[in-house]
């Protein structure tokens, strides 16, 4: 059975994920603090761990570098804080997925299967071979193929692609991108990157609005999309 662990403070949090993913058939394990959420992620070794950052004995980032530090456990965090500093901290930090309190019990519920879903798949380091039967990418020979027809793409976009599908299915943010690709003097350039998410989508056939390959968490990044076996 899936296994995840809620590290929140609060009783009636802790009350209703645990009814909501229970119903859903996951073995919900809880923690109230920081220190013992570290020791039940290290001990129990859940599948998914969903974090509140407001904890009585240390702030949850102190716990999501800890965990992130030491496991390769995804992370959903679970907070209050809803200002986007927060958001693209703990993102940077490496936690999965980040969702603001109140929430909607069926997003949450969507939101946790999509995680498992894809760290599911992703137990083994991606070779890039990419290949779902519709996108190919080749990362040593450098090639890209739509329905078997190569795609020529610029070095920026070639580079965005890597970067994205090498943090797969992890959201990657802006600042980021804006780093590792363009440099620190562009870290204020998000149009260039937004250019460059435009012309790739127009060049895999992607669709924005329902994204097959690239997804938008819009003022924040983007996240790469990885082949689901459903088999």
């Amino acid at each position: 059975m899936t296994k995840i662990l809620v590290i929140d403070d609060e009783p009636q949090i802790q009350k209703f994920l645990r009814i909501s993913l229970s119903s859903q058939h996951y073995d919900v394990i809880s923690a109230d603090n920081g220190r013992n959420g570290i020791q039940q992620a290290l001990e129990s070794h859940p599948d998914l761990i969903i974090l509140d950052l407001g904890l009585p004995d240390m702030d949850g980032k102190h716990v999501l570098q800890s965990i992130i530090g030491e496991t390769r456990i995804p992370v959903m965090v679970l907070s209050v804080r809803s200002h986007e500093s927060e958001k693209v901290a703990c993102l940077n930090m490496g936690a999965h997925d980040y969702v603001v309190k109140p929430f909607s019990v069926n997003e949450l519920l969507a939101r946790v299967r999509r995680i498992l879903e894809i760290t599911g798949s992703l137990n083994k380091p991606l070779e890039l071979v990419f290949d779902d039967g519709v996108l190919r990418v080749e990362e040593i020979n450098r090639k890209v193929q739509l329905h078997s027809e190569a795609i020529a793409l610029t070095r920026k976009e070639w580079a965005v692609l890597l970067q994205l599908m090498h943090s797969s299915a992890r959201l990657v943010t802006q600042a980021s991108l804006l780093q590792q690709i363009w440099g620190k003097t562009h870290m204020d350039d998000s149009q260039y990157l937004r250019n460059v998410i435009q012309k790739l989508r127009q060049k895999l056939n992607d669709n924005a609005a329902k994204p097959r390959y690239i997804e938008t968490e819009p003022g924040v990044g983007y996240r790469f999309i990885p082949a689901i076996d459903t088999h």
